[in-house]
């Protein structure tokens, strides 16, 4: 090294150590020698011509200057990141890894058609799609996209608009042709209705808005699932009422097989892309993002909804 000067492994290192607490744990992050590693801090010191790190016996200690470079090295780091992948970009050429959460029929009949096409645009881009019927948690799980139903509850996260929908009330013919079709709200409760475990919705407890204003209704049915294919399944077999996303029956609801029951009442369910970064942070993560949500708005695999 050039006196004065650094280079980015050496903010490589720094963060590792920052992270793991050590810097054998750093070494054996980075795949190189601790002894390589006191090296690079060292003279990562001697450039800036401050003391970033104290070792201790049991642990490495930050100092206040170490903690200013840090923030500093973090955003030189990803800039660093960005540029490589600006320039891939333009090649047509974009690397690296994204991992992708959704819930099981949304991930089947949208997000692998669409990802197929996202990775043909992208082919040295490794892509990971994650099927799921529960809420993940993307920092622990080291997801970069998590395309979901509903509000963003967690304050860390950043929530990306994808598409306005609803779950409305439906069922079959063959139901209402059997049970008196339900006049009000209320009337749910004396029915056969198919819940299902959704990601964080309270089993059996539904929540309806309508023009009286918002309703819960506790229901119940002799047949219930932790999946909504299989409800889904049960209501076109005449097993009771079912709420689902609109775009998610819209086909069931064009062809007939089911029919809407309190159409007047339904329950917001707008999809949403969720990040855990800002998108202008990373190159990759924009443009799945955009195509996502251009995908999903229009195109052969849209999602299709009442709203």
């Amino acid at each position: 090294m050039v006196d004065n000067d650094w280079d980015l492994l050496h903010l490589k290192v720094f963060t590792s150590i920052y992270r793991q607490g050590s810097f054998v744990k750093a070494a054996s992050e980075l795949g190189i020698s601790p002894a390589y590693v006191s090296k690079m801090i060292a003279e990562l010191e001697k450039a800036l011509k401050v003391s970033l790190l104290r070792r201790t016996t049991r642990r490495v200690q930050v100092t206040s200057e170490g903690e200013i470079a840090y923030s500093w090295a973090i955003q030189v780091l990803k800039s660093a990141e960005n540029l490589k992948q600006e320039v891939a970009a333009s090649q047509s050429n974009l690397m690296g890894s994204l991992k992708i959460c959704t819930s099981l029929r949304l991930g089947r009949n949208h997000l692998s058609n669409i990802l197929a096409l996202f990775n043909e645009k992208y082919p040295d881009l490794n892509i990971w799609l994650e099927l799921v019927d529960r809420r993940v948690d993307l920092l622990k799980e080291g997801v970069d996209i998590d395309l979901r139903v509903g509000d963003v509850e967690e304050p860390h996260l950043i929530s990306h608009h994808v598409v306005k929908a609803k779950r409305v009330l439906c069922a079959s013919p063959e139901y209402l042709r059997n049970h008196a079709a339900p006049q009000n709200i209320k009337d749910l409760a004396q029915h056969s209705c198919l819940p299902f475990r959704d990601r964080i919705q309270p089993y059996g407890v539904w929540q309806l808005e309508g023009p009286d204003g918002v309703h819960t209704v506790r229901v119940t049915g002799k047949v219930g699932s932790n999946h909504s294919d299989v409800a889904r399944t049960w209501a076109t077999l005449g097993r009771g009422i079912i709420l689902l996303s609109d775009w998610d029956i819209h086909d069931e609801i064009e062809s007939g097989s089911l029919v809407r029951v309190l159409p007047e009442y339904s329950q917001s369910a707008d999809v949403v892309a969720v990040t855990p970064a800002r998108l202008s942070s990373s190159l990759k993560l924009k443009l799945c993002v955009d195509f996502l949500i251009k995908s999903l708005q229009k195109g052969p695999f849209s999602l299709k909804t009442f709203s």
